[in-house]
């Protein structure tokens, strides 16, 4: 941490992680809704609604999220956070706090907490207006269902869930929940079944609400039911919870059951660190249960393998290009190749060159392994298509022209030429005040 005084008679302390602007530069003794042509580090994005005022600023490439806040909510939201990052939860890091705020008029000002925003992340009412309703609510209730089973696995009772709490980035096919405010948010333990059950009945009642908004706002048709949709999202959330905790009793000649229940986690995205397994004393039961459960079965892998940092769905796609290409690699050669070996070629020989040849125009379009992950797609529908094997350099100039070229720019940068922010109407329907 690096803690920066603005001079001790204005008593200003901004206190920022390693790795980040000082802030210095910034009109702190001005409320954020006042900053507007002060400061031209302000910048829009596509992100979604807050109770307080939020601002994005930008430096060097890299939006931050600065929200108006009292000294100690900034303070909690930062230590939660913070918490969030130790445990590899799906959440915004936490960079700082300002506080001790002053007007020109010697007036206190609310402190600030700074978070680093999450580039191609997409708010629901931006899914809402892209993606089909069918496809929508399976992805967003999946996501939105690891998301809660994550938090509740490690202790945290979030207090506040709701899908304006969340953000959503494309991964594969589907879609994975990132929680956006911790203000309400208490790191524990271990959650009892009581305050699992209060944590998901508030978010039952808030989701339901800002589906209704939704309707309101013309972003979901009027036959939409969301009392069905929330309701769908608890069961979805049992099942899940059941799976990762539930102890089963096998005949100790069924070891094989033991398998196939870590091999359940492991298509659910999750990876069984530890696991229980008691004998009963004559010997002729076993009881088994998950102990230590990490979400990112693959990309844990992909990492290993390649550094890459992904998430799941994309990682699943990237392991099988991987491991395609180095059984290729395996039969050039003539025998097994060591899988750093395979890793390393792939990595500089496939994924590298392909991202390598995407005009910079387009690189807002997707973030690189979701690039990777639909570039993949497309060449192997036109394989299909050709009924050959298509190769890199030849899909790439119709995955340039056809596919990117109709993309929408998602790494939530709104630059102040472009044409109106499209949650304005929503916004103005729905009764709502943007506040960034």
């Amino acid at each position: 941490m690096t803690a920066s005084q603005a001079g001790a008679e204005s008593g200003l302390s901004i206190l920022t992680r390693q790795g980040h602007p000082d802030y210095l530069d910034l009109p702190w003794d001005r409320p954020l809704e006042q900053w507007h042509d002060v400061t031209e580090r302000l910048i829009r994005v596509r992100r979604g609604l807050s109770r307080h005022v939020v601002r994005m600023v930008q430096y060097e490439g890299r939006v931050y999220a600065l929200k108006e806040t009292s000294q100690a909510l900034a303070e909690h939201e930062y230590r939660v956070l913070r918490q969030l990052e130790d445990e590899r939860l799906p959440a915004v890091r936490a960079v700082g706090v300002v506080s001790g705020r002053r007007a020109a008029d010697g007036s206190e000002l609310d402190s600030v907490l700074i978070t680093r925003f999450l580039d191609f992340a997409l708010p629901y009412q931006y899914l809402f207006r892209t993606t089909s309703p069918s496809l929508l609510r399976d992805r967003l209730l999946d996501a939105a269902v690891v998301l809660f089973t994550r938090l509740h696995l490690e202790g945290v009772y979030w207090g506040d869930i709701s899908l304006a709490n969340i953000l959503f980035r494309r991964d594969a096919g589907a879609l994975m929940a990132y929680l956006v405010d911790a203000e309400t948010a208490e790191c524990r333990p271990a959650l009892t079944d009581s305050l699992r059950a209060h944590d998901l009945a508030v978010g039952v009642e808030n989701i339901t609400g800002g589906l209704y908004d939704a309707i309101a706002g013309g972003l979901l048709e009027d036959d939409v039911d969301p009392v069905e949709i929330t309701d769908d999202l608890v069961d979805r959330y049992h099942r899940v919870w059941a799976e990762l905790t539930r102890e089963d009793e096998i005949s100790a000649d069924e070891r094989w059951r033991i398998n196939e229940r870590i091999q359940r986690l492991n298509a659910m995205g999750f990876d069984v660190e530890e696991l229980s397994v008691v004998r009963s004393s004559d010997g002729s039961r076993l009881r088994i249960r998950p102990v230590v459960v990490e979400e990112g079965h693959a990309h844990l892998r992909l990492r290993k393998l390649t550094g890459l940092e992904v998430q799941e769905n994309q990682a699943r796609t990237l392991l099988n290009a991987l491991d395609a290409y180095g059984l290729s690699l395996e039969h050039e050669a003539g025998g097994a190749l060591p899988e750093a070996v395979k890793a390393y070629r792939w990595l500089s020989e496939r994924y590298e060159p392909v991202i390598a040849a995407i005009p910079a125009r387009y690189r807002d379009r997707l973030d690189d392994a979701q690039l990777i992950h639909e570039f993949i797609e497309h060449r192997n529908a036109l394989s299909r298509a050709a009924g050959r094997q298509i190769e890199n350099e030849e899909a790439l100039v119709t995955f340039v022209n056809d596919v990117l070229d109709g993309l929408p720019k998602e790494k939530a940068i709104i630059d102040q030429e472009d044409e109106a922010d499209p949650y304005d109407a929503f916004l103005r329907r729905t009764g709502e005040t943007r506040s960034g």
